[in-house]
């Protein structure tokens, strides 16, 4: 199995960039953002390489990190989610901000990936949502907020802010992140209208 290729950039394709390590052309798969990130014709490249063997034929992914590999694996493990469909969520979304949609239920960010409809992307966040956290710079506090709006627990003021907000034309994440940043301030107990000023200024940084 290839775990690694270094080697220098020969040529790039459409989806694919054939890699010369010592004068063997590897033909390696990856999302649109790792090729362009990757250098031009003739500089070293290195890439954290996925193998996959079948009986007609072996195809490499290169990644240009193991957190992005990390993430082509996890997004298989979801139903209806192939290798070309998990490319081409990392070709829209880096590991981190894909980590940070998942664990704050984002479904329209991840829906922004070729072939991926809103039941699949509903399917993604729930699937992977315990272990996006594990990936993700994202404040803890936001990820439980999230998870109690979605759940329909969070406490009635809280609820009633980020509403609000939403209403006001702000996406439903950086409502809730406006709000649980307000919380911090304001505390658990603050009612609906301080939550909204807060979130407000918050919004407006």
């Amino acid at each position: 199995m290839i775990g690694k290729l270094k080697g220098v950039v020969d040529s790039y394709g459409e989806d694919f960039v054939i890699l010369d390590v010592h004068g063997v052309g590897y033909v390696v798969h990856c999302s649109s953002r790792t090729l362009q990130n990757l250098p031009s014709t003739g500089e070293a490249a290195t890439l954290s390489i996925e193998t996959y063997v079948r009986e007609d034929m072996i195809r490499l992914f290169g990644f240009r990190s193991d957190s992005e590999r990390e993430w082509f694996r996890l997004l298989q493990s979801v139903q209806g989610v192939g290798s070309k469909v998990a490319l081409g969520i990392l070709s829209v979304l880096d590991p981190g901000s894909l980590a940070t949609a998942i664990a704050t239920g984002d479904k329209a960010s991840v829906a922004r990936g070729p072939g991926v409809g809103p039941k699949l992307a509903q399917r993604i966040v729930s699937e992977l949502k315990d272990k996006a956290p594990a990936f993700s710079p994202v404040d803890p506090a936001l990820i439980r907020l999230t998870g109690a709006v979605e759940d329909k627990s969070a406490p009635a003021p809280v609820a009633d802010a980020i509403s609000a907000l939403v209403n006001l034309g702000y996406p439903q994440v950086q409502a809730s992140a406006a709000v649980a940043a307000a919380m911090k301030q304001a505390g658990d107990e603050a009612e609906a209208k301080t939550l909204i000023r807060l979130g407000l200024r918050e919004l407006a940084r």
